[in-house]
C-alpha cells in the first residue's frame, strides 16, 4: 500500500489510561494477543504495545487511510495493521492464524484529525467537499447520496442516526435546494439546515445533528458495531475483556444493550427440579462504566460526551 502523508492535527485520545489499563495487561496476559479495533492516530496503540511483553501481538483495524498511514510508521514486530472495519474482525484474525484474542479495544466514533481536516468534510465549521467516508477508497460521498435519495428516506436517516426533531423540513429543504443546484460543500448543507432548524440546544449549532445523522448512514457505522460487537465476543477468549468508549448515545445504548444480553440470563421457574449446575449462566460480566474526569472534559472538550464500558468475558463461558 503506498503510505500517504499524514496532517498535522492535533489528536488527543480520550481515556488514553483507563481504556488501556482496562485490558488489564498484567502478569502472563501481558504476552497475550490484543485488538484495537479503532487505530485512529494510535494513542490506544502505543500504550499497549509500551505495557506488552516481547511475545505479545496487537492487530490494528481502521478504514481511514491517513490511520492507515500513520499505523505503518509503528516499527513494532508484535504490531499489525488491518486496512478494513473492525466488522471483519473474526475473518480478519483467521487470516492472521488467530482463533482468540486476550483483549479488544473499540473506540467509537471520529477522530480530532478526521473532524479538523476540512477536506474531509465531516465538519459544518470549515467549508469543504461534502464527503464524510471514513474509507475514501470506497462507497458513496455524502454529497452523492443527498443528490439521489428520496424525501422519505433522507426524514428516516436524519430522524433515527441524527435525533433531530427537525427531520422532515430538513429533508425537505434538501430535496428543494438539489432541484436548483447540487449540495456539495459543508457550508451549503449547513446554511441549508440552519434556515431551518430555528431552535437548538444553547451551544450547539443546528447543523450538529444532521451531520452526525449522515456520517453515520454513510459509513453504516452502527451496522457495523453490530456486527463488530458479535464477532468481538466470538473472538475473545474466557477471560479476556472488552472494553468499548462511544460517543452518542446510539452507540452508547447499543453497548450497553449487548453487555447486558450477555450478563443476564433470564432463570426459569424456582420450581421446577432443575439442578442449581443445570442453571443457565451469564457469558459476560460488566467490569466498569466510565466516563472522562473534569480535568480530561477541561483539557479536551471533544471527550464530553464519551462513555467507556468495559465487560469480561467469563471462563466457563467457552465454545
Amino acid at each position: 500500500m503506498t503510505t500517504l502523508p499524514v496532517p498535522e492535527f492535533l489528536h488527543r485520545t480520550v481515556l488514553l489510561d483507563e481504556a488501556v489499563d482496562a485490558l488489564d495487561l498484567l502478569g502472563p496476559r501481558a504476552d497475550g494477543i490484543y485488538v484495537d479495533g479503532t487505530f485512529g492516530r494510535g494513542g490506544h496503540s502505543r500504550l499497549i504495545l509500551s505495557r506488552l511483553g516481547a511475545q505479545a501481538r496487537l492487530v490494528g483495524f481502521d478504514k481511514d487511510l491517513q490511520a492507515i498511514a500513520t499505523a505503518e510508521q509503528i516499527a513494532d514486530p508484535r504490531f499489525q495493521i488491518v486496512h478494513d472495519s473492525f466488522a471483519t474482525m473474526r475473518d480478519s484474525l483467521a487470516a492472521r492464524g488467530i482463533a482468540q484474542v486476550d483483549g479488544i479495544l473499540l473506540d467509537l466514533g471520529i477522530s480530532s484529525p478526521q473532524v479538523d481536516d476540512a477536506a474531509r468534510g465531516f465538519s459544518f465549521r470549515n467549508d469543504g467537499p461534502l464527503d464524510m467516508r471514513m474509507d475514501t477508497t470506497r462507497g458513496q460521498s455524502a454529497a452523492e447520496w443527498l443528490a439521489l435519495e428520496n424525501e422519505q428516506v433522507l426524514e428516516r436517516v436524519i430522524r433515527e442516526y441524527g435525533e433531530e426533531r427537525f427531520a422532515f423540513q430538513i429533508a425537505k429543504a434538501i430535496v428543494a435546494r438539489r432541484a436548483v443546484e447540487p449540495i456539495s460543500s459543508t457550508r451549503q448543507l449547513a446554511g441549508l439546515v440552519a434556515g431551518v432548524v430555528k431552535t437548538r440546544e444553547k451551544g450547539k449549532d443546528p447543523a450538529t445533528r444532521t451531520f452526525q445523522a449522515i456520517r453515520i448512514f454513510i459509513n453504516k457505522e452502527l451496522e457495523d458495531l453490530e456486527t463488530g460487537l458479535n464477532q468481538a465476543y466470538d473472538c475473545l477468549a474466557p477471560g479476556g475483556r472488552m472494553a468499548v468508549i462511544s460517543f452518542h448515545s446510539l452507540e452508547d445504548r447499543m453497548v450497553k444493550r449487548f453487555f447486558a444480553s450477555k450478563a443476564n440470563v433470564a432463570q426459569p421457574d424456582r420450581r421446577l427440579p432443575i439442578r442449581a449446575v443445570d442453571l443457565p449462566q451469564p457469558e459476560m460480566k460488566l467490569v466498569a462504566k466510565m466516563k472522562p474526569s473534569d480535568a480530561e472534559v477541561g483539557a479536551n472538550p471533544r471527550a464530553r460526551s464519551a462513555v467507556m464500558r468495559v465487560a469480561l468475558r467469563l471462563p466457563w463461558s467457552g465454545r
